[in-house]
């Protein structure tokens, strides 16, 4: 099979070919492995690549699909996982090369279990910037990861290898970790489907206040099944809670009449968007509007940076990790990460404890401002993108054009992205959806609404464009 025929499926139909018997995992993972050696060293999204031992658990698939005994959702499905997630044997270096010569994890992370458990076939790791904390694709342990839409633009981060990868069909599903957006920010450049889950749907390791894994994908549908796949209860992970037992693949469709959906395009600080951003999701509004939800303007209740304490919190976060680096010289780690991170040594222990009340207030002051809403649709990012070569759009601190998702971690909103439009470079746009917590189901249900409604189609580049 051609990888245009590969990329043209979903999961839910490739995995029907599997138990049809008119595709095998053996024949599709070939057609995977094939087309990513021949992608990767023009986009440099994946490491580790594994094709003996991808290969063995794709012959285990087929045998049983041929029982009509799948394991599970992705039984036979081609997948990647993001450096971040740890799996035993496997190596866990968070993109920073003075880790290189760390041994392999002793340990399966939460979301590893789950897909091995599902039957999916893990070929590859992905890429991602020193300590995920650039939201761009530069490693000092993996280079520059290039954006597939062209190459001579960011992937975004940190989940950028995720990004890269599924967007030029070297696999069809990762899976992504975001703390200030890693997952949605690289979706959104790639033109990837993807969801920050409500904080504690999907588990991970180590546990965190603020950061978990995520599902992205080239449909709503795809990482929908994932996420059914991913959803469970971990005791390792404190916040974690239990399977509420929803197949989200089975109930995407909805009546969106009379949903109430604000449109938020200035958070009341930072970087204001784009013209081309602001217009994506104004028309994305007038889709949903055209469907018979209730669509107005979204006011932020914020008027003051509230990015300031979460960036403190994260420089210090940041140098912490850098002071616990094995010994390294020049080029251990990214030099932008490396300085910003340094600054993190200049706070006290009072600092972070005000800057983490100062996140509180931001956490119920935007809660508050969400009761009369059903959904809030808002940018992914300020602006369609920038090059490959920068950390991010301000050199001096990295996250700061994050304004538009960073505050959904610290208040564990469910939050999903999708392309709806491009701009003149003919670079995607992505929308984000926006919920209550523990509704991901009904921000799934309107991010795909979003997906069959949108004017463009997706062409996606499993030929790198210049």
């Amino acid at each position: 099979m051609s990888i245009e025929e590969l990329v043209g499926m979903s999961v839910g139909e490739l995995t029907g070919h599997y138990a049809a018997r008119t595709l095998s995992p053996v024949e599709v993972l070939k057609t995977t492995l094939a087309h990513s050696e021949a992608v990767n060293p023009e986009i440099n999204a994946l490491f580790s690549i594994r094709s003996e031992e991808a290969m063995a658990n794709a012959r285990e698939s087929e045998t049983r699909w041929k029982a009509k005994a799948p394991a599970g959702l992705l039984d036979g499905v081609p997948m990647t996982v993001k450096d971040s997630v740890a799996m035993v044997g496997w190596p866990y270096l968070h993109g920073i090369a003075a880790n290189r010569s760390l041994p392999p994890s002793t340990y399966d992370s939460p979301p590893a279990i789950a897909l091995k458990e599902a039957g999916a076939v893990i070929f590859a790791k992905t890429t991602m910037p020193d300590c995920g904390l650039l939201a761009a694709g530069l490693s000092s342990l993996h280079g520059i990861t290039r954006n597939p839409w062209g190459l001579a633009w960011n992937t975004g981060g940190s989940s950028a290898g995720a990004g890269a990868s599924v967007a030029a069909g070297a696999g069809m599903l990762s899976v992504g970790t975001d703390i200030a957006g890693s997952v949605r920010l690289p979706a959104g450049h790639c033109g990837l489907a993807s969801l920050k889950p409500t904080h504690g749907r999907i588990p991970h390791l180590p546990a965190d206040t603020m950061r978990m894994a995520g599902p992205m994908g080239r449909s709503v549908e795809d990482i929908a099944r994932l996420l059914s796949v991913l959803t469970r209860a971990d005791e390792r992970d404190t916040w974690s809670f239990p399977n509420d037992g929803i197949q989200y693949h089975e109930r995407l469709g909805r009546n969106l009449k009379g949903l109430r959906i604000g449109v938020l395009t200035d958070m009341g600080f930072g970087p204001k968007p784009e013209p081309e951003v602001c217009e994506a999701v104004e028309q994305a509004g007038r889709m949903l509007a055209g469907a018979g939800a209730i669509v107005e303007p979204f006011t932020s209740p914020l008027d003051h940076d509230a990015y300031a304490p979460i960036d403190l919190y994260l420089q210090v976060r940041g140098f912490v990790e850098f002071s616990g680096l094995p010994p390294h010289g020049e080029g251990g780690i990214n030099p932008y990460v490396k300085r910003w991170c340094l600054g993190g040594a200049q706070h006290s222990g009072a600092d972070v404890y005000r800057a983490l009340g100062q996140i509180g207030k931001m956490k119920a002051t935007l809660l508050a401002a969400f009761e009369d809403w059903d959904y809030v649709i808002a940018p992914v990012l300020p602006v369609v993108n920038f090059p490959a070569e920068e950390p991010g759009v301000f050199r001096d601190v990295p996250l700061a054009h994050t304004v538009f998702t960073a505050m959904f971690n610290q208040t564990g909103q469910p939050a999903a992205t999708v392309c709806t439009a491009f701009d003149a470079r003919h670079l995607p746009i992505g929308v984000q959806v926006i919920g209550h917590r523990c509704d991901d189901l009904g921000v799934l249900q309107v991010t795909r609404a979003l997906e069959q409604l949108r004017q463009v189609k997706m062409d996606w580049p499993v030929k790198p464009r210049a």
